[in-house]
């Protein structure tokens, strides 16, 4: 499982970091703790008897690609072992979307790892940061929830992690 963000206490709370944020949601609830590995921070647990690895890569967004190749290969995992979680500007806040397979979507960090892994056969589970103004997407993906987004974005953390441990036991689309 690998949740994508930017590294750095300023991107922490940022809506880019939505997926960072799930995997520390099923760090602490499966009780892995984080340590160093490579370029990535890694936490081992067990899930229902499964041996599962959750990482964070410890690079900028659109450089992760190279990062979760590496970790998938130090960890001798296949890119059907990968549940990529990460945020979507094309859902509404708050919204939590499964995928199988399929482009980028001009997400940067996705196009990273498909471009580096050379396949878009990748599980997804996307968590909705709401669609910003036009020519405003940086500095939208770069800000903070809104105080009265919060509650949503708990709620969809929550549920992201739910569908990111339904995708454990989901057998890879290759």
């Amino acid at each position: 499982m690998v949740g994508l963000g930017n590294p750095g206490p300023e991107y922490r709370d940022t809506r880019h970091n939505v997926g960072q944020r799930v995997l520390d949601h099923l760090a602490r609830a499966l009780r892995g703790h984080w340590r160093r590995d490579g370029r990535a921070l890694v936490a081992r647990a067990t899930w229902c008897g499964e041996a599962v690895v959750l990482a964070r890569p410890v690079c900028f967004m659109n450089e992760s690609g190279p990062v979760v190749a590496e970790t998938l290969q130090r960890l001798g995992a296949q890119t059907g072992d990968l549940i990529l979680v990460h945020d979507d500007i094309d859902l509404p806040v708050g919204t939590v979307r499964v995928r199988m397979r399929g482009r980028h979507g001009g997400h940067n960090g996705v196009r990273s790892v498909i471009e580096s892994l050379g396949t878009t056969e990748i599980r997804r589970v996307k968590v909705g940061v709401g669609r910003p103004e036009p020519g405003a997407v940086v500095d939208h993906v770069l800000t903070p929830f809104h105080p009265d987004e919060e509650p949503a974005v708990a709620a969809a953390v929550a549920r992201a992690a739910d569908r990111v441990l339904a995708l454990v036991q989901t057998p890879s689309p290759s």
